[in-house]
């Protein structure tokens, strides 16, 4: 019976192990298939935000197209149409307009 019974615990401590190298297994695929490339994706964006050019064609998060007039620090002005201009902040542009334009081909 003493035999049977530490049997049994041992088995359950080996479960006990296949449960944390699943969990490990699950938290590696989620970083890798989720989380990393979307890091990626920011620092990327964020690249582009730091290397803005005057004259540059952009859309901004709000869907807003423009042309680049000047950069102030974190706040870029935008030519949106002719002669009407607007204040934004640096992080709410979010592409170059002429990369967005050309997906959509």
């Amino acid at each position: 019976m003493m035999n049977l019974a530490l049997v049994y615990l041992q088995a359950q401590a080996g479960g006990d192990y296949s449960f944390l190298i699943m969990m490990v297994a699950i938290f590696a695929i989620m970083y890798f298939f989720m989380i990393r490339p979307q890091n990626k994706k920011q620092k990327e964006i964020q690249n582009f935000r730091n290397n803005l050019q005057m004259g540059q064609d952009v859309v901004t998060a709000g869907g807003i197209y423009g042309k680049v007039k000047s950069i102030e620090g974190n706040v870029v002005v935008l030519e949106i149409a002719s002669g009407v201009k607007i204040r934004i902040d640096k992080n709410s542009i979010y592409a170059d307009a002429a990369a967005t334009q050309q997906q959509a081909k």
